[in-house]
């Protein structure tokens, strides 16, 4: 049983200042969190004021909730596609010709169910070249999606992903070898 009355964060550190915090979010709300077609050029910029890392010919759909921008790196050519959830408790890392597709969600947190204090976990997530997140899956805190691997609509992925498969599922299962 979980006691929410006595729950820490337990020395997270959110990465930036309150005021920095408090920016950002005004800048979601008007720019990030809404079907209005800004500039993928405009909302690059923006994450890198903000610190992040954004690589050349990066395309960010409407919708796309960022928690933490100073703890997201972008390589070249990544898509993110309309209502993407990148809660970035920890640093997630989407490297080159990586597409994120619509609803996927990266989640670098969750909570330790096995103490009655549920406390915070965060590990990072990283999505290797050439990979595609499709429609509605979720990332776990800690996966790493290997280069070339595609992960299935609606898949639940809790473990790493090896280099050029599929996967899909809840749990996500290794489906189908791809070529290189």
């Amino acid at each position: 049983m979980i006691r929410l009355d006595g729950y820490k964060a337990h020395g997270f550190d959110r990465g930036a200042s309150r005021v920095k915090e408090g920016l950002w979010l005004l800048v979601r709300w008007a720019i990030f969190l809404t079907p209005l077609p800004w500039p993928s050029a405009l909302k690059c910029a923006l994450l890198r004021w903000f610190g992040a890392t954004v690589g050349r010919g990066v395309v960010i759909r409407g919708n796309v909730n960022i928690t933490f921008p100073w703890r997201l790196a972008l390589g070249d050519h990544v898509w993110l596609g309309e209502e993407v959830h990148i809660l970035s408790l920890a640093q997630v890392t989407v490297e080159s010709h990586v597409c994120v597709s619509q609803r996927a969600f990266l989640c670098t947190g969750s909570h330790d169910h096995g103490k009655e204090t549920f406390d915070l976990i965060t590990r990072p997530i990283v999505l290797r070249e050439g990979c595609w997140v499709c429609a509605m899956a979720f990332i776990g805190p800690g996966v790493e999606v290997g280069r070339g691997s595609r992960v299935s609509a609606g898949s639940v992925v809790s473990r790493d992903v090896p280099p050029f498969v599929a996967v899909r599922g809840n749990p996500a299962v290794v489906v189908k070898e791809l070529p290189e």
